[in-house]
């Protein structure tokens, strides 16, 4: 074999090997034009916490009911 046939052949090799890492990896040699497609990874759910709900005081929420009983009487009285 000459220097050539075997520059040749080594090429070819490492193409292979890549394509193979490559589709190990789940990625393509080739590129699409385009969005690229979700890895894997990326299209696994995401588990967060879900955010603490408020907790009223019962002082907070008769003040509360009080001023919209008062914006309610109002309106009310305002109607007549």
């Amino acid at each position: 074999m000459q220097t050539t046939e075997i520059i040749a052949q080594l090429d070819a090799e490492i193409a292979r090997l890549q394509q193979v890492k490559a589709l190990l990896n789940g990625t393509t040699t080739k590129r699409s034009p385009g969005r690229p497609a979700a890895s894997v990874t990326a299209a696994a759910p995401v588990t967060t916490a879900a955010p603490k709900k408020r907790v009223l005081s019962p002082e907070a929420r008769a003040k509360m009911a009080a001023a919209q009983k008062k914006r309610w009487a109002k309106v009310r009285k305002d109607a007549k």
